[in-house]
């Protein structure tokens, strides 16, 4: 193709990374350390969002561990002949795997929480 067809090349850049952020625009961390509207409200997010991982781990707990003396104390389960030996058992050693399952799920869900509001804070 002779020189004069050929189509113009078009070199597209965009803001360099390292030349800064543009006039105005204030970092999250400066608006958490200088405690202003914006950086309140940053906060009570992330605390809202680890109140409610709290929340819910408890309300899994109560919900699995908390009716289990509801269970027992059923009519049914004073029919249940090896009642004493199995109530022991659950109580003393099925209930530590659900304890810790939801432990380490609170956790992991309070780790993500912070981790995505460092994102947020330092802009990644």
């Amino acid at each position: 193709m002779p020189a004069e067809h050929r189509p113009r090349r078009e070199v597209v850049t965009g803001i360099p990374r390292r030349a800064g952020r543009p006039p105005g625009d204030r970092p999250a961390r400066s608006e958490i350390a200088e405690r202003t509207a914006l950086g309140d409200v940053y906060v009570r997010s992330l605390m809202r969002s680890q109140l409610r991982a709290g929340l819910s781990a408890l309300g899994l707990l109560l919900l699995l561990v908390g009716t289990l003396p509801l269970l027992f104390a059923s009519p049914t389960a004073g029919s249940f002949p090896a009642r004493g030996p199995v109530l022991w058992v659950v109580l003393g050693v099925a209930v530590h795997p659900v304890i810790w399952l939801l432990a380490r799920r609170y956790v992991r869900r309070a780790e993500r929480n912070e981790r995505d509001f460092t994102g947020l804070v330092e802009g990644r």
